[in-house]
């Protein structure tokens, strides 16, 4: 079963580890991007790992859009 979530930005987060989340986001110019958490996070573990803000907060977090790095696996509409 998919988990669907929708959020105001692009987060990874520790706690969404393995919930099969699908997640949808729109940022301030009205572009919708929808991705598989897990599949982001397996794909980038160590990149996600290494920031400060992983480290610290268990999330990272981009309000505009999906970071270039994993941008490739997002759907943008």
């Amino acid at each position: 079963m998919t988990n669907k979530l929708t959020t105001k930005r692009f987060v990874i987060r520790k706690s969404l580890i393995g919930t099969n989340s699908v997640i949808t986001f729109t940022n301030k110019k009205d572009i919708t991007f929808t991705y598989d958490h897990d599949e982001i996070y397996s794909l980038f573990q160590e990149k996600f790992e290494s920031m400060k803000c992983f480290q610290e907060y268990k999330s990272y977090t981009n309000s505009n859009t999906v970071p270039a790095f994993a941008r490739n696996l997002a759907e943008i509409s």
